[in-house]
């Protein structure tokens, strides 16, 4: 059996110090293979996107194991964080596209990622992730001639262009109407199938519960297994 694209041991983390510490995660365990899609769902400020975080090496980890796509992220330096991050593709609510740039210049800094491959053949990937999420029509247009669903396509297509061996997605499909919506987890379900990526995804869209392998939910930093609909929030 393959090893796990991430586990999680023990992990415990807090915001804070002295009088004002408060502990986001508590004795958080997790596993998620390579092409499995796990949904994790919960209330607001229970420490979802926290977790997201630390897992996409983008906090340093304080309290517990947290190994990803075979490195450990405990005691880990800047660099290495650095050199893991090139192997995830992640999707935040910020967008955090360049305004600088296109559409299209946007999602090829993804494609940038990829080694050995020509301009020409990054820019043909990067329009067509583009065409698949629905904006084949707007490569030259830039983020502030997009709406806000039209940018997270964006941001979505840009994390898919680099191939990533993992997925860490906070609400991908928030901005989405239900067919965009739709689309849009059908190709990150896709990745995981045809490429063997991990997916880890936080939602309370109930729209999307059938592509989990499984279900998730964290309450106060805790998680637990979820089942069903009733487990969104």
């Amino acid at each position: 059996m393959a090893s796990p694209s991430v586990a999680v041991v023990g992990l415990n983390h807090w915001f804070g110090s002295g009088a004002n510490q408060r502990q986001v995660l508590v004795n958080v365990g997790l596993q998620i293979q390579p092409g499995e899609v796990v949904l994790l769902t919960g209330p607001s400020g229970c420490g979802k996107t926290t977790l997201l975080t630390l897992i996409g090496a983008l906090r340093q980890v304080t309290a517990g194991s947290v190994r990803v796509l075979g490195e450990e992220l405990k005691g880990s330096s800047r660099a290495q964080r650095q050199l893991l991050r090139r192997q995830i593709g992640m999707i935040f609510q910020g967008h955090n596209l360049l305004r600088c740039l296109t559409a299209e210049q946007n999602v090829q800094m993804g494609a940038d990622l990829l080694p050995n491959l020509s301009y020409r053949v990054r820019r043909d990937q990067s329009r067509d992730w583009l065409r698949a999420v629905g904006l084949g029509d707007h490569l030259g247009k830039l983020p502030h001639d997009l709406s806000g669903g039209q940018k997270q396509r964006v941001a979505i297509a840009r994390a898919l262009a680099a191939n990533p061996r993992l997925l860490l997605a906070d609400e991908p499909t928030a901005a989405l109407d239900s067919r965009t919506g739709r689309e849009v987890v059908d190709l990150l379900k896709g990745l995981a199938r045809d490429q063997g990526c991990a997916v880890l995804m936080v939602t309370h869209d109930p729209r999307i519960l059938d592509v989990a392998d499984r279900l998730l939910c964290m309450e106060d930093g805790q998680l637990t297994e979820a089942n069903g609909p009733d487990a969104i929030q």
